[in-house]
């Protein structure tokens, strides 16, 4: 902390006390251009013989046996990085937040909940001597840039009141929704009634970010995602928006460990070149490309990161629109000649400031010499070539064997393409979280013997799989379709008694789950 203190990037600054979880705690602040850290010093030892429990849910109230009840240190920190992060969002202030706890407590079972506050953005140092009578420097300059992101995380600013109005809007709706629950819980409905159709389903079965059409930067003008191969043949292109929050959503997705490194240190070295063009326009740019290979097998989140990947870009000032346009094969391949070339035209056109996703981009790579898919290869080449089309981003994806003989056949091609992202198939483990953050979006709630029944099942497809053929999340949520409509079925004959049962999944609700095996081979 010294040494930051004395860092001239770093904006440090002290507060005794943030309200409302850390009013008793010294509080420090370190800004930069890109990152924040809320430092809580935890020196008031409550508990007998310096020692607690934490609890790994994360509770406000920790329980344990042979503890006294007490208040979750750790849980008050994420609830401070939380409001933090909300000030920032609401001053259009795009900075990462990581909270650190120091405390002179030692939690026993710390161990254990490492990973717990490493997905939280925290890191917590226990069993820290002496700290009350320990103070840290700070550098407070009123000059430097992270003075106006300090003032954004500990002011409630006008604008946080005028944005919690709204809320109370929205009561009569819940009021309304109540009643038309409590309609459908005593109504008379009769076996084989028609089960409402979920049309919140994303048409992308990928990993899913939480993300809603109201999070969107407005002022993004999009294509209608049309285009017109020749005078009779029209195709529609997928078209994927930008997000407000793309750190936020890269951070929610299970796994992806390596993926999120890697992206985060390709958009700090763009953030860094858009920093330096400010302020030293005539110094020399590190070349930066942005196009990329995405190498896995389906379902593992490919679609999503992209969709990420893009809007990243965009808070970097790399790309000025981020949305992302979705294509194959098919998208560049008619039935005439130069069919290829007025396709790719448009297809650029609809990418520029965002970023071009062909899917499984090894079909590009014929057998045949004078396949068709070879002429796309050489005109994106072209287009790679070409040093004014810097406001796009390519991203090529598909399984990894066959992308590398995509890359290796063209001499130019591999070159182009500097960055590889290796998504790796789900572990049993992240099936089973991307289960219930799957479940938990839809309010449902697995009762014990139901989720016993369910992981034993999952766990045995997980050791059957053709690891050629296994869907990844994507099996999970076709998987989860069908606890849904056996679910729905169940809810419609038994006529639940309230809300809480209406919304529970059990035992019978779990369906045997198909396990797509290898076809067994003819011949010798």
């Amino acid at each position: 902390m010294e040494a930051m203190a004395v860092n001239y990037a770093v904006y440090s600054n002290r507060l005794k006390g943030f309200a409302p979880f850390m009013n008793d705690d010294d509080v420090y602040f370190y800004c930069d251009s890109t990152n924040m850290v809320v430092v809580c010093i935890d020196c008031y030892d409550n508990y007998e013989d310096r020692t607690c429990v934490e609890s790994v849910d994360m509770e406000p109230i920790v329980y344990h046996p042979g503890c006294e009840p007490h208040e979750g240190r750790v849980w008050k920190l994420k609830e401070t990085m939380q409001i933090v992060k909300e000030r920032l969002q609401k001053q259009h202030l795009v900075l990462k937040v990581y909270g650190v706890m120091l405390t002179e407590a030692k939690i026993t079972n710390a161990e254990e909940l490492e990973l717990v506050w490493e997905f939280n953005d925290m890191k917590v140092i226990d069993g820290f001597v002496s700290l009350g009578h320990r103070k840290a420097g700070v550098n407070n300059d009123e000059e430097l840039r992270g003075k106006t992101y300090f003032d954004a995380a500990v002011n409630d600013s006008p604008k946080v009141e005028e944005e919690e109005e709204p809320a109370k809007e929205e009561e009569p709706d819940y009021e309304e929704f109540e009643r038309l629950l409590m309609d459908f819980i005593n109504s008379d409905c009769e076996e084989g009634g028609e089960t409402p159709k979920d049309d919140d389903t994303p048409e992308n079965d990928e990993l899913t970010s939480e993300e809603s059409e109201d999070d969107t930067p407005e002022d993004i003008v999009l294509p209608d995602g049309e285009i017109e191969q020749n005078g009779t043949i029209s195709v529609k292109v997928e078209i994927l928006r930008p997000i407000a929050n793309p750190r936020e959503e890269l951070d929610k997705l299970v796994g992806c460990d390596d993926i999120k490194r890697r992206m985060d240190e390709l958009v700090a070295l763009t953030s860094y070149n858009k920093m330096m063009r400010e302020l030293f326009p005539d110094s020399k740019q590190h070349e930066v490309s942005l196009h990329s290979v995405f190498l896995g097998r389906p379902g593992t989140g490919k679609t999503t990161v992209c969709k990420i990947f893009g809007s990243l870009l965009r808070q970097a000032g790399a790309l000025s629109k981020g949305h992302v346009v979705v294509c194959d094969r098919g998208t560049f391949i008619g039935t005439l000649w130069g069919d290829e070339e007025r396709s790719m035209r448009q297809v650029l056109e609809m990418a520029k400031g965002g970023v071009l996703m062909i899917d499984e981009a090894y079909l590009l790579n014929g057998k045949h010499e004078n396949d068709p898919g070879k002429l796309v290869i050489q005109l994106l080449m072209n287009v790679l070539a070409d040093e004014s089309q810097r406001d796009i981003a390519v991203v090529l994806c598909g399984y990894r064997e066959p992308m590398e003989k995509l890359l290796e056949s063209n001499p130019g091609l591999l070159s182009r393409f500097p960055n590889k992202f290796e998504f790796s198939d789900f572990t049993i483990d992240e099936l089973l979280e991307i289960t219930r953050r799957r479940v938990k979006e839809y309010d449902y709630e697995f009762t014990q013997p139901a989720w016993e029944k369910y992981s034993q099942l999952l766990s045995v497809a997980y050791d059957q799989r053709n690891p050629q053929t296994w869907g990844n999340a994507r099996f999970i949520a076709n998987q989860l379709e069908r606890i849904y409509i056996q679910h729905a079925s169940r809810c419609v004959k038994q006529q639940p008694k309230g809300k809480r049962d209406l919304l529970l999944l059990t035992p019978e609700d779990i369906v045997p789950i198909d396990i797509p095996r290898q076809k067994t081979k003819i011949g010798f």
